[in-house]
């Protein structure tokens, strides 16, 4: 894969640009992508297939980010679609299209209500890039009826279920809304009583840091922030990611009065050493970002067979890994985010895997805090694969 000499220049133009004309610079077919990288015949092929499965789309600025030189560049494993996508099924075992249980829990017009305090909105389809690990891989980029069609509905929901304190507006990616929608959305939010926070899920300060040259919206985060919290939850994989301009656009984001978190996602070839991981939690705090959560890459088709790490390999990375970082560097919870709620993996003995559930499902009431122990072999990557363990 090589950048050529043209394909270099475009992507280094600057100046003031309108952050939607940019997107719409976006790269998001095999033939445009053939003019900033060279592919071989057999990468084009396998390319031009899965892309009608599972759409691809690329800022210019993140394309720039990948190393020419390196076929193994961890940026272009997020970012360009592979062979490895068309494979449903692998060595490691069963996959879902849905292993977050979002159907389930789909109550009308966007809106998920997974666990009794927290509505998640899905407010849209699109994204600023489609990452490739992507865990809502079946819907993000595709028509479909999860796309929020009156998002006065979610609000109404809301306001009715008194037991909700926070919600997180998700997709996609909100972010790649005009501004004047994320107001209008957002702003009744701020007058339910009960909404304690709100949360932003975005990738766009990794991806798309221009977003946040838009002075409409950061006089929108200052103003929501002087009546209600607003948290971004954000999602940088890599230490390659935190570039001068992501740290431009977080410096931007945290003047308003919002609050970063960060959500990584475990990948085989992107940040499965110590080393790496150390660099990325460590980038994080010096961007004024919090680590929060790792989670082991899920068991989705298309996905899992090449990007899932087993958790006994797991575990002991992140172990090694915390051990070189300090107090607040080293906060994150390492994090499987199953069907049935949220699994803290604390660590291993011998071939027991210790686990606490630290959310849970409401049918599952009065298991919110459970211990788990299950044997650990060399293979499991996800909770269905562990045996339970015989402790007497």
């Amino acid at each position: 894969m090589l950048l050529t000499e043209q394909s270099q220049l475009k992507i280094e133009l600057t100046g003031p640009v309108e952050w939607r004309d940019e997107l719409r610079n976006s790269i998001s077919t095999v033939d445009e992508l053939k003019n900033y990288i060279n592919l071989t015949e057999d990468e084009e092929n396998s390319i031009r297939r899965v892309v009608k499965i599972h759409p691809m789309n690329i800022t210019r600025y993140y394309l720039s980010l990948i190393d020419p030189e390196d076929p193994n560049d961890p940026i272009r494993k997020m970012a360009i679609p592979g062979e490895e996508e068309l494979v449903v099924a692998g060595a490691m075992g069963e996959t879902t299209a849905d292993p977050y249980g979002d159907d389930k829990h789909d109550k009308g017009n966007g809106i998920l209500h997974k666990y009794p305090y927290s509505v998640l909105v899905v407010a849209t389809d699109f994204c600023a890039m489609y990452c490739r690990h992507c865990f809502r891989k079946r819907m993000v980029g595709l028509p479909n009826q999860q796309t929020v069609e009156n998002f006065k509905r979610a609000v109404e929901y809301i306001r009715n279920h008194k037991e909700v304190t926070n919600v997180i507006i998700s997709g996609g990616d909100p972010l790649t809304l005009p501004t004047e929608m994320l107001r209008e959305m957002l702003t009744p939010l701020k007058d339910i009583p009960h909404v304690n926070f709100v949360r932003i899920g975005s990738r766009a300060p990794v991806v798309f840091p221009q977003r946040f040259d838009d002075p409409d919206l950061l006089a929108f985060f200052t103003e929501f922030n002087r009546e209600k919290a607003l948290f971004i939850p954000t999602h940088f994989n890599h230490s390659r990611e935190l570039t001068p301009q992501a740290a431009r656009g977080v410096k931007k984001i945290r003047s308003t009065g919002t609050v970063v978190n960060n959500q990584a996602v475990f990948l085989r070839g992107v940040n499965d050493t110590p080393d790496e991981l150390e660099r990325l939690m460590n980038g994080l705090i010096r961007m004024g970002i919090n680590p929060y959560y790792l989670y082991q890459c899920m068991p989705v088709e298309r996905v899992r067979s090449h990007f899932q790490i087993p958790l006994k390999e797991g575990i002991d990375t992140v172990t090694a890994a915390k051990k070189r970082l300090d107090g607040y560097a080293k906060r994150f919870k390492f994090i499987m985010g199953h069907d049935s709620g949220k699994i803290e993996i604390c660590g291993r003995k011998d071939d027991l895997l210790i686990m606490n559930r630290i959310h849970a499902r409401p049918e599952d009431k009065g298991s919110e805090s459970d211990i788990m122990i299950r044997r650990l072999t060399e293979t499991d990557g996800w909770l269905e694969d562990l045996a339970e363990a015989d402790l007497e």
